[in-house]
This record gives structure tokens, C-alpha cells and sequence, in this order.
């Protein structure tokens, strides 16, 4: 059974959602009691906010984090941090939140996924990317900047609009990934007709207005081509990574060069190729039959001095009863085990 010692050790890194710095550092764990006959904990905790979601969200946390490790049942009751204790981190908290994405101290890694054309699944790779980054245990955001072709939020199943707290967005989150996209903002699916500089400002808000919280990773779904979104994202991330997009048809992967050769002359590492739509394997003969052609990706990765992350056959989720995400692949599916293998690849190469 737990003893009071190990329950503060376990909950001394939970962080107050508010203030965005741990519970050791806040003071926040006020009380700790225990029934070792029926292996119940109780704990008393200070938060800078009570009774609002991001507190019932805190609390499946904190439940969670001592039953997996003894506890049968856990009470918990809340209480407001000492007011000298909020003014003390709440500027430094602020400052933080405004810079944690953009500021020199973030650890938050940028992918942009990139195409030369529409159409290749650029933004079925950035989704299920995303997914598998999380299923490997990252906090991941999504930036839907594809401001004309916006389409994250109907593959991942969203069907709830960004809450609004202050000044702040909140993105909507889906299998565990953090979205926030044009279409949040979009009524009826109607056209977008802005031009360059008022798209450059909707980017720069979805920075500065979101509340992105912690992400180790925030994945870029960008227009295709080389346009002015692109190019806004390539002067306002430099440390951004990329990733390039293409169909294994000789026409597709030429196309896709150019959105590769922008990425070189602005400095972006390429982190390599995704081939997608790379076959149809059928199901009665196991024979793999190469719709669009072979060897795109292959190509393009050699006039890219990169290599190919992976090859995606043409196929579509499970059906899920319950579950409307028409783009997502569950974790057992073939296409899943390899949006894997690639987001094991990326992790590797970032995080050495």
C-alpha cells in the first residue's frame, strides 16, 4: 500500500493547469491521509482555480496516477491556492503561456507536412502522424494551415467548436491530439476569400491566441504548393522541420520537389519522405497491384538528399461502431503499425 511519503512523491510533478508549474513548486498538495485496511487515499489539493473543467481534468489525473500504482479508491477535494501564492507565479505564468510556442525556451519540436499538389494525403499523413506520436506517449498539436483545403477536423471526427477562456482559445482535442483549424471558424463550409496578409494574421493567431499548454510536438498540415501561407510558416518557424508528401506517380513526386526546394533554400531540414498511396494489395490474391506507378518517393528522396520515412498502400480504417474518425487507423491496422514505424523514425531522429 501507499504510504503518505510516496503519494506526495507520485503527485510533486502534477502540474497546476493554470499556472503551468508543479504542485511541489506551488505548494499545492495540502493533505494526505490513508486507510491501508481498504487502500483508500484521500488528498487535499490548492489550485489556482476551482471548479472549473481544467480542475475535473486535473483530477482524472491525479486519479489515475495513484490507482496505477496501489490505491483501490481515491478521494480528492480541492481547494483555492493563498492568494500570495497565484500573484507570486501567475505574471511568470502568463509570460510563459504567451511564449511557450514561440519563445527561445520551448521544447516544442515543429513538422511541417508538406506537398507539391493537392490530393497526395498530406493531411491523412499529418493526422495519423500526430495520433502515433501520441500513442508513443508525446503531446501533440495540430495546426490545420491549410486555410483554403481545411479537411483535419472531418478526418479526425471533430465535432465540437474551440472553447474561449479570456483572451485565450482553447483547441479541441481528439485522440489525445490538440486541433485547432480554420474550419473552427468557418460557417457551412463556405469558401474562404482572404488574401495573403489577412491569412499571415489568421497563422500568427493560431501562435499567440491558442492556449497550447505543454507539446513536445506541433504538426503543421500546410497548403500545397509553395505559397504565402508556406512561406509565412518557413519566416515565422526557422527551427521548423519538414516533411514531404507525395503519390508514387513520377508527376506527383516532380511537383513535390519544389515545396522540398523551398524547404532547402530557407534552411528546414527535411526529416524525409512519406509515400503514400504507394500500392493496393488485394485481400484474395496478396498480389500488390501499383496503381500510380512505382518509385516517386524514391526519387524525390534522392533529389532531396533524404530518404523515404515510409510507403502507405491504399486502404481504409476499421469500421468502428462507435467511433467517427474517417481517417484515423486504429493502432492494429496495417497502414496504423506503420504510421508507427514513422513516428518511432522521427522520434529517434529528433530526440537522440
Amino acid at each position: 500500500m501507499l504510504t503518505k511519503e510516496e503519494v506526495v512523491q507520485l503527485l510533486n510533478p502534477v502540474k497546476d493547469p493554470f499556472l503551468h508549474i508543479t504542485l511541489k513548486e506551488t505548494g499545492g498538495i495540502t493533505n494526505v491521509s490513508i486507510k491501508e485496511d481498504k487502500k483508500h487515499v484521500s488528498v487535499k489539493i490548492g489550485i489556482s482555480k476551482t471548479n472549473t473543467a481544467e480542475q475535473m481534468q486535473l483530477q482524472q489525473e491525479i486519479v489515475g496516477i495513484l490507482k496505477r500504482n496501489g490505491a483501490n479508491t481515491v478521494g480528492l477535494r480541492f481547494e483555492q491556492l493563498p492568494e500570495e501564492v497565484i500573484q507570486k507565479y501567475q505574471p511568470a505564468a502568463e509570460e510563459a503561456q504567451v511564449s511557450s510556442l514561440m519563445g527561445g525556451n520551448s521544447n516544442t519540436k515543429f513538422i511541417a507536412v508538406a506537398s507539391g499538389k493537392g490530393g497526395v494525403g498530406k493531411s491523412t499523413v499529418t493526422v495519423n502522424l500526430a495520433v502515433s506520436l501520441m500513442r508513443l506517449g508525446k503531446k501533440v498539436g495540430i495546426i490545420d494551415a491549410d486555410i483554403y483545403g481545411f479537411s483535419v477536423p472531418d478526418m479526425m471526427g471533430v465535432e465540437q467548436r474551440p472553447a474561449v477562456r479570456g483572451q485565450k482559445i482553447i483547441p479541441v482535442e481528439r485522440f489525445g491530439v490538440k486541433v485547432i483549424s480554420m474550419g473552427f471558424f468557418v460557417e457551412d463550409n463556405s469558401p474562404i476569400i482572404w488574401r495573403g496578409p489577412m491569412l499571415g494574421k489568421m497563422i500568427n493567431s493560431f501562435f499567440s491566441e491558442v492556449e497550447w499548454g505543454d507539446l513536445d510536438y506541433l504538426l503543421l498540415d500546410l497548403p500545397p504548393g509553395t505559397g504565402d501561407i508556406a512561406m509565412d510558416i518557413h519566416e515565422l518557424l526557422p527551427t521548423c522541420k519538414e516533411i514531404i508528401v507525395t503519390t508514387p506517380h513520377p508527376t506527383a513526386a516532380f511537383v513535390a520537389a519544389r515545396a522540398g526546394q523551398m524547404a532547402l533554400k530557407t534552411e528546414h531540414e527535411i526529416l524525409g519522405v512519406v509515400e503514400n498511396m504507394a500500392y493496393f494489395e488485394s485481400k484474395k490474391t496478396g498480389e500488390k497491384e501499383f496503381v500510380f506507378g512505382e518509385g516517386g518517393g524514391t526519387k524525390l528522396a534522392e533529389v532531396l538528399q533524404t530518404k523515404v520515412l515510409g510507403q502507405l498502400p491504399i486502404q481504409q480504417p476499421y469500421e468502428e461502431e462507435d467511433v467517427f474518425a474517417p481517417s484515423v487507423y486504429q493502432e492494429d491496422h496495417p497502414n496504423g503499425k506503420e504510421f508507427h514505424r514513422i513516428a518511432a523514425k522521427i522520434i529517434a531522429k529528433l530526440e537522440e
